[in-house]
């Protein structure tokens, strides 16, 4: 499974969100800082769901973050997120 597969997967199961969109951003960063050759270093996310309201912006980070998990988070270099109720 590739990694845009997993946060998929990950972010489905935690908040069963209206609106998902994971973007493999990788080539953009190709010979860059963190890119680490398998194309999978990269990534934003758009994300709408009813467990963000009310929350602050850095509380809804954490909660993706905490969704996806330590390992997966670890395996991602940078991770650009849109976050909304």
């Amino acid at each position: 499974m590739s990694r845009s597969e997993e946060i998929r997967t990950a972010l489905e199961a935690a908040f069963q969100p209206r609106v998902l969109e994971v973007i493999n951003e990788s080539s953009r960063h190709q010979g860059h800082a963190g890119d680490d050759g398998s194309g999978e270093s990269h990534f934003r996310v758009v994300i709408a769901a009813e467990a963000f309201a009310g929350q602050s912006r850095v509380a809804r980070h954490r909660m993706v973050h905490k969704a996806m998990g330590a390992e997966l988070t670890a395996a991602i270099h940078a991770l650009s997120l849109e976050i909304s109720e």
